[in-house]
Protein backbone atom coordinates (compact mmCIF):
# COMPACT_ATOMS: atom_id res chain seq x y z
CA UNK A 1 0.00 0.00 0.00
CA UNK A 2 1.22 3.50 -0.86
CA UNK A 3 0.13 6.65 0.93
CA UNK A 4 0.74 10.21 -0.16
CA UNK A 5 1.48 12.92 2.40
CA UNK A 6 1.46 16.71 1.94
CA UNK A 7 3.40 19.09 4.17
CA UNK A 8 2.75 22.81 4.59
CA UNK A 9 4.63 25.37 6.63
CA UNK A 10 3.15 25.94 10.08
CA UNK A 11 2.86 29.69 9.37
CA UNK A 12 1.26 29.11 5.98
CA UNK A 13 4.18 30.69 4.14
CA UNK A 14 6.22 29.46 1.22
CA UNK A 15 8.53 26.49 1.64
CA UNK A 16 12.13 26.50 0.35
CA UNK A 17 12.33 25.92 -3.39
CA UNK A 18 13.53 22.56 -4.72
CA UNK A 19 14.22 20.92 -8.06
CA UNK A 20 13.25 17.54 -9.49
CA UNK A 21 15.11 14.69 -7.82
CA UNK A 22 15.33 16.35 -4.39
CA UNK A 23 14.54 14.58 -1.13
CA UNK A 24 13.85 15.56 2.47
CA UNK A 25 14.48 13.76 5.76
CA UNK A 26 11.31 13.25 7.79
CA UNK A 27 11.71 13.02 11.58
CA UNK A 28 9.37 10.53 13.26
CA UNK A 29 9.10 10.64 17.07
CA UNK A 30 8.12 7.00 17.60
CA UNK A 31 8.05 6.47 21.36
CA UNK A 32 11.61 6.48 22.66
CA UNK A 33 12.97 6.25 19.12
CA UNK A 34 13.47 9.22 16.81
CA UNK A 35 13.47 7.90 13.29
CA UNK A 36 14.80 9.92 10.37
CA UNK A 37 13.96 8.61 6.90
CA UNK A 38 14.65 10.10 3.45
CA UNK A 39 11.78 10.49 0.98
CA UNK A 40 11.83 11.90 -2.54
CA UNK A 41 9.77 15.04 -3.05
CA UNK A 42 7.16 14.48 -5.73
CA UNK A 43 5.13 17.68 -5.73
CA UNK A 44 5.44 20.40 -8.37
CA UNK A 45 8.69 22.37 -7.89
CA UNK A 46 6.83 25.43 -9.20
CA UNK A 47 4.45 25.30 -6.21
CA UNK A 48 6.23 26.42 -3.00
CA UNK A 49 3.06 26.17 -0.90
CA UNK A 50 3.56 22.48 -0.10
CA UNK A 51 5.77 19.42 -0.32
CA UNK A 52 4.45 15.95 -1.15
CA UNK A 53 5.98 12.52 -0.61
CA UNK A 54 4.75 8.97 -1.14
CA UNK A 55 5.47 6.17 1.33
CA UNK A 56 5.08 2.47 0.56
CA UNK A 57 4.24 0.41 3.63
CA UNK A 58 6.99 -2.14 4.32
CA UNK A 59 6.06 -4.73 6.92
CA UNK A 60 9.61 -6.10 6.93
CA UNK A 61 11.19 -2.67 7.43
CA UNK A 62 12.45 -1.03 10.61
CA UNK A 63 9.24 0.84 11.36
CA UNK A 64 9.43 4.16 9.51
CA UNK A 65 6.84 3.32 6.88
CA UNK A 66 4.54 1.79 9.48
CA UNK A 67 4.82 4.98 11.54
CA UNK A 68 3.83 7.09 8.55
CA UNK A 69 0.91 4.81 7.67
CA UNK A 70 -0.42 4.20 11.17
CA UNK A 71 0.43 7.25 13.28
CA UNK A 72 0.52 10.29 11.01
CA UNK A 73 -2.79 12.14 10.88
CA UNK A 74 -4.01 15.31 9.18
CA UNK A 75 -2.96 18.37 11.17
CA UNK A 76 -0.08 16.59 12.91
CA UNK A 77 3.20 18.53 13.10
CA UNK A 78 6.38 16.85 11.87
CA UNK A 79 9.88 18.20 11.38
CA UNK A 80 11.46 17.79 7.95
CA UNK A 81 14.86 18.81 6.63
CA UNK A 82 15.69 21.29 3.93
CA UNK A 83 15.50 19.74 0.45
CA UNK A 84 18.70 18.12 -0.80
CA UNK A 85 19.16 17.10 -4.43
CA UNK A 86 21.54 14.26 -5.28
CA UNK A 87 19.57 13.23 -8.38
CA UNK A 88 19.09 16.36 -10.53
CA UNK A 89 18.48 16.39 -14.25
CA UNK A 90 21.40 17.51 -16.39
CA UNK A 91 20.16 20.50 -18.34
CA UNK A 92 22.89 20.02 -20.95
CA UNK A 93 21.12 16.86 -22.16
CA UNK A 94 19.44 16.86 -25.55
CA UNK A 95 16.95 14.33 -24.21
CA UNK A 96 16.12 12.82 -20.80
CA UNK A 97 15.41 9.07 -20.68
CA UNK A 98 13.75 8.07 -17.38
CA UNK A 99 13.42 4.44 -16.25
CA UNK A 100 11.42 3.76 -13.07
CA UNK A 101 10.37 0.66 -11.19
CA UNK A 102 7.64 0.58 -8.53
CA UNK A 103 7.92 3.34 -5.92
CA UNK A 104 11.01 4.53 -7.82
CA UNK A 105 8.61 6.70 -9.80
CA UNK A 106 8.53 9.33 -7.04
CA UNK A 107 11.62 11.41 -7.91
CA UNK A 108 10.61 11.39 -11.57
CA UNK A 109 7.26 13.10 -11.07
CA UNK A 110 8.80 16.56 -10.36
CA UNK A 111 11.47 15.87 -12.99
CA UNK A 112 8.75 15.40 -15.59
CA UNK A 113 6.84 18.49 -14.48
CA UNK A 114 10.00 20.60 -14.76
CA UNK A 115 11.05 19.14 -18.09
CA UNK A 116 7.58 19.56 -19.59
CA UNK A 117 7.39 23.17 -18.41
CA UNK A 118 10.78 23.88 -19.98
CA UNK A 119 9.84 22.22 -23.27
CA UNK A 120 12.63 19.66 -22.86
CA UNK A 121 12.54 16.29 -24.60
CA UNK A 122 11.91 13.37 -22.25
CA UNK A 123 10.64 9.81 -22.26
CA UNK A 124 9.50 7.73 -19.27
CA UNK A 125 9.48 3.94 -19.08
CA UNK A 126 7.74 2.68 -15.94
CA UNK A 127 7.61 -0.93 -14.70
CA UNK A 128 4.68 -1.76 -12.37
CA UNK A 129 3.26 -5.08 -11.15
CA UNK A 130 -0.28 -4.09 -12.17
CA UNK A 131 -1.89 -0.85 -13.32
CA UNK A 132 -3.70 -0.64 -9.99
CA UNK A 133 -0.41 -0.90 -8.06
CA UNK A 134 1.44 1.51 -10.33
CA UNK A 135 1.52 4.71 -8.31
CA UNK A 136 0.60 7.64 -10.56
CA UNK A 137 0.91 5.63 -13.80
CA UNK A 138 -2.55 6.53 -15.09
CA UNK A 139 -2.17 10.23 -14.29
CA UNK A 140 1.24 10.47 -15.97
CA UNK A 141 0.03 8.58 -19.06
CA UNK A 142 -3.03 10.83 -19.31
CA UNK A 143 -1.05 14.05 -18.95
CA UNK A 144 1.97 13.23 -21.11
CA UNK A 145 0.64 10.79 -23.70
CA UNK A 146 3.10 8.84 -25.80
CA UNK A 147 6.07 10.13 -23.80
CA UNK A 148 5.04 7.74 -21.01
CA UNK A 149 5.28 3.94 -21.41
CA UNK A 150 3.85 1.72 -18.64
CA UNK A 151 4.56 -2.02 -18.41
CA UNK A 152 2.69 -4.52 -16.22
CA UNK A 153 5.13 -7.19 -15.07
CA UNK A 154 2.32 -9.53 -13.94
CA UNK A 155 1.29 -9.69 -17.60
CA UNK A 156 4.82 -10.55 -18.67
CA UNK A 157 5.55 -7.02 -19.84
CA UNK A 158 8.71 -5.09 -19.05
CA UNK A 159 11.52 -2.96 -20.38
CA UNK A 160 13.04 -3.97 -23.70
CA UNK A 161 16.38 -2.49 -22.70
CA UNK A 162 18.09 -3.33 -25.99
CA UNK A 163 15.47 -1.37 -27.93
CA UNK A 164 15.24 1.49 -25.42
CA UNK A 165 18.96 2.04 -24.96
CA UNK A 166 20.04 1.53 -28.57
CA UNK A 167 17.55 3.96 -30.13
CA UNK A 168 18.36 7.30 -28.50
CA UNK A 169 19.84 10.48 -29.99
CA UNK A 170 23.39 11.51 -29.18
CA UNK A 171 23.45 13.58 -26.01
CA UNK A 172 20.65 11.68 -24.24
CA UNK A 173 21.00 11.27 -20.47
CA UNK A 174 19.68 8.19 -18.69
CA UNK A 175 18.13 8.26 -15.19
CA UNK A 176 17.21 5.13 -13.24
CA UNK A 177 15.36 4.64 -9.94
CA UNK A 178 13.77 1.49 -8.57
CA UNK A 179 14.72 -1.89 -7.11
CA UNK A 180 18.43 -2.61 -6.81
CA UNK A 181 18.33 -5.44 -9.35
CA UNK A 182 16.69 -3.21 -11.93
CA UNK A 183 19.21 -0.41 -11.39
CA UNK A 184 22.15 -2.82 -11.73
CA UNK A 185 20.68 -4.36 -14.88
CA UNK A 186 20.01 -1.02 -16.57
CA UNK A 187 23.44 0.41 -15.73
CA UNK A 188 25.14 -2.77 -16.95
CA UNK A 189 23.25 -2.79 -20.25
CA UNK A 190 23.93 0.92 -20.77
CA UNK A 191 27.64 0.28 -20.33
CA UNK A 192 27.51 -2.55 -22.87
CA UNK A 193 25.85 -0.19 -25.35
CA UNK A 194 28.64 2.34 -24.83
CA UNK A 195 26.74 5.00 -22.90
CA UNK A 196 29.23 7.47 -21.35
CA UNK A 197 29.33 7.14 -17.59
CA UNK A 198 28.63 10.85 -17.09
CA UNK A 199 25.34 10.42 -19.00
CA UNK A 200 24.01 7.71 -16.66
CA UNK A 201 22.41 8.74 -13.34
CA UNK A 202 20.71 6.67 -10.67
CA UNK A 203 19.30 7.00 -7.17
CA UNK A 204 19.12 4.28 -4.57
CA UNK A 205 18.63 4.84 -0.85
CA UNK A 206 19.57 1.80 1.21
CA UNK A 207 17.83 1.02 4.48
CA UNK A 208 20.14 0.17 7.41
CA UNK A 209 20.29 -3.60 7.79
CA UNK A 210 19.63 -5.33 11.11
CA UNK A 211 22.36 -7.42 12.72
CA UNK A 212 24.01 -8.44 15.94
CA UNK A 213 24.27 -5.73 18.65
CA UNK A 214 27.76 -4.34 19.14
CA UNK A 215 29.74 -1.57 20.80
CA UNK A 216 31.74 1.18 19.13
CA UNK A 217 34.20 3.56 20.72
CA UNK A 218 34.11 7.20 19.63
CA UNK A 219 37.71 8.38 19.84
CA UNK A 220 37.15 12.15 19.86
CA UNK A 221 34.05 12.05 22.06
CA UNK A 222 35.66 9.65 24.52
CA UNK A 223 32.58 7.47 24.91
CA UNK A 224 31.44 3.96 24.04
CA UNK A 225 28.11 3.60 22.25
CA UNK A 226 25.83 0.56 22.15
CA UNK A 227 24.36 -0.18 18.72
CA UNK A 228 21.16 -2.24 18.92
CA UNK A 229 20.25 -4.96 16.42
CA UNK A 230 17.69 -2.79 14.58
CA UNK A 231 19.57 0.49 15.01
CA UNK A 232 22.07 2.06 12.63
CA UNK A 233 25.44 3.24 13.86
CA UNK A 234 24.44 6.77 12.89
CA UNK A 235 21.27 6.53 14.98
CA UNK A 236 23.24 5.22 17.96
CA UNK A 237 25.73 8.09 17.68
CA UNK A 238 22.91 10.63 17.54
CA UNK A 239 21.12 9.01 20.50
CA UNK A 240 24.34 9.45 22.49
CA UNK A 241 24.21 13.20 21.84
CA UNK A 242 27.09 13.26 19.34
CA UNK A 243 26.60 15.30 16.17
CA UNK A 244 27.25 13.45 12.92
CA UNK A 245 26.80 14.94 9.43
CA UNK A 246 24.47 13.36 6.88
CA UNK A 247 22.47 14.19 3.78
CA UNK A 248 20.81 10.98 2.61
CA UNK A 249 21.03 8.46 5.49
CA UNK A 250 20.97 5.81 2.77
CA UNK A 251 24.59 5.04 1.88
CA UNK A 252 24.73 7.24 -1.21
CA UNK A 253 25.98 10.75 -0.49
CA UNK A 254 29.25 10.24 1.42
CA UNK A 255 28.55 12.91 4.04
CA UNK A 256 28.70 10.50 6.99
CA UNK A 257 31.99 8.89 5.92
CA UNK A 258 34.04 8.32 9.07
CA UNK A 259 37.65 7.22 9.53
CA UNK A 260 38.27 3.93 11.34
CA UNK A 261 40.91 4.30 14.07
CA UNK A 262 41.05 0.64 15.07
CA UNK A 263 39.17 -2.47 14.01
CA UNK A 264 39.41 -5.94 15.54
CA UNK A 265 36.71 -7.69 13.56
CA UNK A 266 34.77 -7.19 10.32
CA UNK A 267 33.09 -4.06 9.00
CA UNK A 268 29.93 -4.96 7.12
CA UNK A 269 29.89 -2.35 4.37
CA UNK A 270 26.32 -1.88 3.15
CA UNK A 271 26.77 1.39 1.27
CA UNK A 272 27.29 1.99 -2.43
CA UNK A 273 29.51 5.04 -1.99
CA UNK A 274 32.90 3.62 -1.00
CA UNK A 275 34.91 1.85 -3.67
CA UNK A 276 35.75 -1.84 -3.33
CA UNK A 277 39.34 -0.85 -2.56
CA UNK A 278 38.25 1.54 0.20
CA UNK A 279 36.02 -1.12 1.74
CA UNK A 280 38.82 -3.68 1.64
CA UNK A 281 41.23 -1.27 3.34
CA UNK A 282 39.07 -1.12 6.48
CA UNK A 283 39.98 2.54 6.93
CA UNK A 284 36.53 4.05 6.38
CA UNK A 285 32.94 3.34 7.33
CA UNK A 286 29.64 4.88 6.27
CA UNK A 287 27.88 5.08 9.62
CA UNK A 288 24.38 5.46 8.15
CA UNK A 289 24.04 1.90 6.82
CA UNK A 290 27.12 -0.16 7.68
CA UNK A 291 27.60 -2.44 10.71
CA UNK A 292 30.36 -4.26 12.58
CA UNK A 293 30.97 -7.74 13.91
CA UNK A 294 33.95 -8.50 16.12
CA UNK A 295 35.73 -7.59 19.34
CA UNK A 296 36.52 -3.87 19.05
CA UNK A 297 35.78 -0.96 16.73
CA UNK A 298 37.08 2.58 17.28
CA UNK A 299 36.06 5.39 14.92
CA UNK A 300 37.06 9.03 14.58
CA UNK A 301 33.92 10.67 15.86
Amino acid sequence: MIKRFSFRARDGGELPRFSGGAHVIVEMPDGEILRRNPYSLMSDPADPSRYAISVRRDEAGRGGSRFMHEKVREGMELTISMPVNMFPSDRRARKHLLLAGGIGITPFVPHILELAAAGAAFELHYNVRTREQGAYAEDLARRFGDRVHVYETDLGEGFDLDAILSDQPLGTHLYVCGPKGMITDVIGRASEFGWPGQNVHYEEFLAPQPGKPYQVELARSGITVEVASHQSLLEAIEAAGVDAPYLCRGGACGQCETAVVSCDGQILHNDHYLTDEEKASGEKIMVCVSRFEGRRLVIDR
